[in-house]
């Protein structure tokens, strides 16, 4: 059961080191509509791995709990 947090703690590491490398990337502008953003690429490589990761939370935890109220149901109902 521990093995998700190894593997989360393995990927949360191997996302640090990727940061500390590559935190003398060059800038990029990013465009969108009429915005202008000017960044680093490793910001913005790492604020799409953030938002995939809340994207994928919102998605996992409401299954999650309905998952477990109907695994409660079902251990009330058995005889």
């Amino acid at each position: 059961m521990q093995i998700p947090y190894y593997v989360a703690f393995i990927l949360a590491v191997s996302i640090a080191i990727f940061a500390v490398q590559n935190s003398a990337a060059p800038l990029i502008t990013i465009k969108f509509l009429i915005w202008n953003f000017e960044t680093s690429l490793i910001y913005l490589i790492l604020g799409s791995i953030g938002v995939g990761i809340v994207f994928t939370l919102l998605i996992w935890i409401p299954r999650s709990i309905r998952s477990a109220i109907r695994r409660k149901k079902a251990i009330k109902e058995m005889p």
